[in-house]
């Protein structure tokens, strides 16, 4: 696996290439995209915002394939499935053993060969946000808004969640459907992923959401 950003601090650096999939969805370039400013949305805007998130947090499950990009150009691949609220599994394609999975508690980030996984509370990470039932944009989430004939940026932040980190979702203006979304860690280094072959209202099993709580270390009050 190749390095890539990272929205923890102090992660091993085989750790950091998989967080990358918190930066996950493109069907665009891959090319660093800016930070916005700091600054509150205008109302319209926010109320853009809010009507394309919506939209958005109405898509209950999907699937696909993906192609992650870090911040130097390097590439990795793999499937996801999402489910809502607060579900999400990458695998990455072989030779890499990684798989990231959220059961709606906790995300697991972990080496299936070598059963070593690192846990983290949803509500701690940026998925928390984009897999809500109900993605809420209000209380000055909204970083910026830019509106193009052929796409809707928006670009979202919250300190209590993930710090100086960044989330930028891009979606087709005329679809509300989502095109990217990017995180920006707090040293401005930007990690993207495409998706493509995607699929809507698929019907998981439950055991595609479930995290190994048997090979995570004192972790026995979170099984199942």
């Amino acid at each position: 696996m190749t390095n890539s950003a990272s929205i923890f601090s102090g992660l091993p650096v085989s750790r950091r290439d998989v967080l990358g999939v918190f930066a996950a969805a493109a069907v665009v370039s891959a090319v660093p995209f800016p930070v916005f400013a700091q600054a509150a949305a205008p109302v319209a805007n926010s109320a853009t915002a809010q009507a394309i998130a919506d939209h958005f947090s109405g898509v209950a499950t999907m699937q696909g394939e993906f192609v992650q990009f870090g911040p130097r150009g390097e590439q990795t691949g793999g499937k996801f499935f999402i489910e809502r609220p607060g579900k999400l599994r990458f695998n990455y394609d072989d030779p890499s053993p990684m798989r990231v999975i959220a059961d709606g508690r906790n995300v697991a980030i972990g080496n299936v060969k070598l059963k070593t996984w690192d846990l983290y509370p949803l509500s701690k990470t940026p998925l928390s946000l984009l897999l809500a039932q109900r993605i809420d944009l209000s209380a000055g989430m909204v970083k910026g808004v830019k509106e193009e004939s052929d796409l809707t940026t928006i670009s979202l932040g919250n300190n209590t969640v993930f710090g100086n980190s960044t989330i930028t979702m891009m979606f087709d203006p005329k679809t509300y459907d989502l095109r990217q979304w990017t995180i920006t860690d707090n040293q401005g280094k930007d990690t993207s992923v495409m998706i493509f072959n995607v699929k809507t209202g698929v019907a998981f099993d439950d055991r595609v959401f479930r995290v190994p709580y048997e090979d995570i270390k004192g972790t026995s009050a979170n099984r199942d």
